[in-house]
Order: structure tokens, then C-alpha cells, then sequence
């Protein structure tokens, strides 16, 4: 059998799935940086206005929003690498569990929380991510134990 063959046949689920939630990540930061518009329908809904006032009382609010929103996604898809790069490396310490752990609530839980909070049109599909991390998490440590 081939090294690189067994190395991939011998990861477990939990690795694979953090795998997943890293390539998510990257993806999301692309979509951040090259897709996203500025303003969202369910942020002025949020607001409690429309994006036309947003735009007349912030004239130059959906320029600034794409530089924000270009770093964040920057920031987003290199944590995906990251994540990928520990998932797919199999790093055995203690110190990896806890990195996951927090990794996992300061992007995806995060940001799934706040979708509820926000009571976005895609709060349901963005606590998937979460859920898989968790899921992952859970994992991981099980086969540490």
C-alpha cells in the first residue's frame, strides 16, 4: 500500500470534518472578498430602513464596507488554512484540542450566534457549520480520551 494512501485511509471522521469546515471557511472568504455585496435586504431590515436612505444618509458606505469586508474574508479563509493544515496533519497534543475548541467558537459559533441574534435569512444554514465543528470537536477529544 502506498504511504500517502494509508495516510489518507487513516484518518478519522473527526479530522475529515474539520477538513470540511476549513475548506468552508476559505470558501466563505472568497465569498466575502469577491461576492458579498455591501448591504444585505435582511441588514437595512435589521436597521429598520432601506439600503436607498443607508446609501443617501452613508454616501460612500458600500466603498468602505467592501474594504471591510475584503479583510475580513482575508482573515476568514486563512483560518480555514489553518484549520485544514491541523485537521489534515493529524497535530497530536493537548494543546490542539483546546486551539479547535476556541477556533471554532470565535469564527463559526460566533458567527452563527450573531446570525441568530440578527435573525438572519440564513441563520438556519449557517448553524450547520457550527454544528459539524462541535461534532468534529467532540470527536476529536473521544479519540484522545
Amino acid at each position: 500500500m502506498n504511504s500517502a494512501y494509508a495516510a489518507v485511509a487513516h484518518r478519522d471522521v473527526s479530522s475529515w470534518l474539520l477538513v470540511g469546515c476549513g475548506v468552508w471557511l476559505v470558501a466563505l472568504g472568497f465569498y466575502f472578498i469577491a461576492v458579498r455585496p455591501p448591504l444585505l435586504p435582511e441588514d437595512a431590515r435589521f436597521m429598520g430602513t432601506s439600503p436607498a436612505q443607508i446609501r443617501a444618509a452613508v454616501p460612500g458606505l458600500d466603498g468602505w464596507l467592501k474594504k471591510v469586508f475584503t479583510v475580513m474574508g482575508g482573515f476568514i479563509a486563512g483560518t480555514g488554512v489553518l484549520t485544514v493544515f491541523v485537521a489534515w496533519a493529524g497535530v497530536a497534543s493537548h494543546g490542539t484540542s483546546w486551539a479547535l475548541a476556541l477556533t471554532g467558537v470565535v469564527t463559526v459559533g460566533l458567527m452563527s450566534a450573531t446570525n441568530f441574534t440578527l435573525r438572519s435569512d440564513f441563520r438556519w444554514v449557517l448553524l450547520v457549520p457550527a454544528v459539524v465543528w462541535a461534532t468534529a470537536l467532540i470527536l476529536h477529544i473521544a479519540r484522545r480520551v
